[in-house]
């Protein structure tokens, strides 16, 4: 990480308290990138904060008027008034009034006449004085926005790009919900990088994935790629809730009765039978990918039960096809920004990544490792690509309790008990329980390093007319890990407050830190997958099985990257109803595994080899940090 010298520090500080009093602030005369990196030389006291509402060309609550969404703006006053334009850093959420966003579950606050006063989040408060704008879009249907709802679908994304098309002059703004004047974006230069984690990250991907002109960079945290593998995986129901309750969660509720329709639309084409339908198919950003033309920083929680990491892996694969330049960070955490796993680095990475995109300044990031991955606690490593240089889709045969050999034998087979989970799967890998088959390697001499996705075939014959199939990889032994099943799924916050940027009575930029949760364990689950088997033929429409018949088909392994290390185990774990995660069958099958007739796929660094004890050693990355970074100020 760069450390600025402390007499940069000091005057920041300066500046930052001499700022209110309106005698320290001058506009900079040539922008504020200075010394490789934009400088805080702008007033965020003395910000323009105003509000935009732009045309969308839908009419989604059907009430005979284009919706407008609203678009809440903070931008520093000196470039304007210095006839030079600035980049937008934008967030589209749904969750501004209802919810909340970041750690502390931030709104956005106004005063009297309807003026934004907080903005949720770090990004006005450090990047507006660096010379950016930040611009908070309430998706359709929320907030102060127009329109409803659709959880992911037409308005959600076009909410946003139609905003991304005002900013380079494509769209028309107005200055109240209802009427007003036109407003011209004429303070943007048209460059625009897309942010946010969850539902936001979602939307950011979604744009990038339309081909909108001026969209630079999208940085999506924990965000999904298809909401199909959100809700359901390969036919099984994912275990909470529908579209529908989503949508009725985040709505602005004086808009409830016009999106009825809306809502019977988000129920019925998201059936739980796990068919693709035309819903999904219109919320899966992957089919787009190839239109993306933005830069990617992708992060993802490598223990996120909530938006899983198949999300990630399929998009990163995708955006690899597409050639896209990107970069990843995976950490152990679940469902976290890494503000609150990693935060120092973060804003750093986050400031270098928007100063190259947005501002074209030639700092290197775009050359640097493409992924940083958390190991341990606090310990993250480098690769210059991902999935892992030496990574190779590798064969590992299956025998009756055992994982590897030269050859595939044998049957399995278990029965499903819903009350069961992949944890106590994992904790009773060594003892012989009737809703589980564990399939393992001995005890390994060398650590061996997975790297993306995988997945297993199986062939298999259910007792009864409907069965589910989970397969989960386990690395059995003992492990410090973040504590991802912990309320703060791998965080404590404490009650202590760092602060990054600047602050006024009304938006604070000081935020309560956090430390590393963690847990010993024997035992760790990093990669899973799930299906119906009913949907062995096709996603398209699930059928009833014929008991006793065989089937086959292909589970996906979700994406990963996970070091077993000499002395532990690698275990495949085959069973039904993961508990808590996925949904159990109409019937409580007995399952059995035709082992002769099926085949694992693992994505080994270092290939087959590995497994065996030879070959070149996959070695963890030359380039190993800590957590421990030094704060940046100001």
């Amino acid at each position: 990480m760069r450390r600025f010298p402390l007499v940069a520090v000091v005057a920041t500080l300066l500046l930052a308290l001499l700022g209110p009093a309106g005698t320290a602030w001058a506009a900079a005369p040539a922008g504020t990138v200075h010394g490789g990196a934009s400088q805080p030389v702008y007033s965020y006291a003395h910000a323009v904060r105003e509000t935009v509402w732009v045309d969308t060309g839908l009419d989604g609550d059907g009430n005979g008027r284009t919706d407008r969404v609203a678009a809440d703006i903070i931008r520093p006053s000196e470039p304007a008034a210095a006839g030079r334009k600035v980049p937008v850093i934008m967030d589209a959420s749904p969750y501004y009034s209802c919810c909340g966003r970041g750690n502390e579950s931030q709104l956005k606050t106004y005063d009297a006449q309807g003026r934004p006063i907080q903005f949720p989040l770090f990004y006005d408060n450090y990047f507006v004085p660096r010379g950016y704008a930040v611009v908070l879009v309430d998706l359709a249907g929320t907030n102060r926005s127009d329109g409803c709802v659709d959880v992911g679908g037409r308005s959600d994304v076009t909410s946003a790009k139609a905003v991304v098309d005002w900013l380079n002059g494509h769209a028309v703004g107005h200055s109240s919900r209802t009427g007003g004047s036109p407003v011209p974006a004429g303070w943007s230069n048209g460059s625009v990088g897309m942010i946010g984690k969850s539902w936001d990250g979602t939307i950011a991907n979604g744009v990038a994935a339309t081909g909108v002109a001026g969209l630079k960079t999208v940085v999506p945290i924990s965000a999904i790629s298809s909401w199909y593998d959100y809700y359901r995986s390969q036919g099984a129901p994912l275990y909470g809730g529908t579209p529908a309750d989503l949508a009725g969660y985040v709505e602005d509720q004086a808009t409830t009765a016009r999106c009825a329709a809306q809502q019977s639309a988000l129920a019925a084409g998201a059936p739980y039978s796990g068919d693709w339908t035309p819903l999904w198919q219109q919320r899966d950003y992957l089919a787009s990918a190839n239109q993306v033309r933005a830069s990617v920083l992708l992060v993802h929680g490598m223990q996120d039960l909530n938006v899983r990491t198949v999300n990630f892996g399929q998009w990163w694969d995708a955006l690899a096809a597409r050639g896209v330049e990107r970069k990843i960070w995976l950490s152990q955490t679940g469902h976290v920004d890494p503000f609150d796993f990693r935060r120092g680095a973060w804003v750093d990475t986050l400031h270098r990544w928007f100063d190259h995109y947005l501002l074209g300044v030639a700092n290197g990031i775009e050359t640097e490792p493409m992924a940083d991955i958390e190991r341990a606690p606090d310990q993250w490593t480098q690769d210059a690509r991902w999935p892992a240089p030496g990574t190779a889709q590798t064969t590992v045969h299956l025998n009756p309790g055992a994982l590897g050999g030269s050859s595939n034998s044998g049957t399995a087979s278990f029965t499903d008990d819903p009350s069961r989970d992949e944890n106590a799967w994992a904790a009773d890998a060594d003892l012989s329980t009737p809703d589980k088959t564990v399939l393992s390697t001995g005890v390994l001499g060398q650590d061996l390093r997975l790297s993306g996705s995988g997945s297993v075939t199986l062939t298999v014959s259910s007792s009864t007319s409907s069965a589910h199939l989970s397969a989960v990889l386990v690395d059995l032994g003992a492990a410090t890990v973040r504590d991802y099943q912990g309320t703060g799924e791998g965080i404590n916050t404490l009650g202590t407050r760092s602060c990054w940027g600047q602050s006024t009575t009304g938006d604070s930029a000081c935020f309560l830190d956090t430390a590393a949760a963690t847990a010993q364990v024997d035992a760790t689950v990093f990669s899973r997958g799930w299906a119906d088997l009913g949907h062995y033929a096709s996603l398209d429409h699930g059928v009833a099985l014929t008991p006793g018949a065989p089937y086959r088909m292909t589970v996906h392994l979700a994406a990963t990257d996970h070091v077993v290390p000499a002395g532990h185990r690698l275990a495949l774990i085959l069973a039904g109803t993961d508990n808590g995660l996925v949904d159990p069958p109409d019937t409580r099958p007995t399952v059995t595994v035709d082992l002769a007739a099926s085949s694992l796929q693992l994505p080994l660094v270092g290939g087959a080899a590995r497994l065996t004890g030879g070959g070149e050693p996959a070695a963890l990355p030359h380039h190993v940090l800590t957590g421990h970074q030094p704060r940046l100020l100001g």
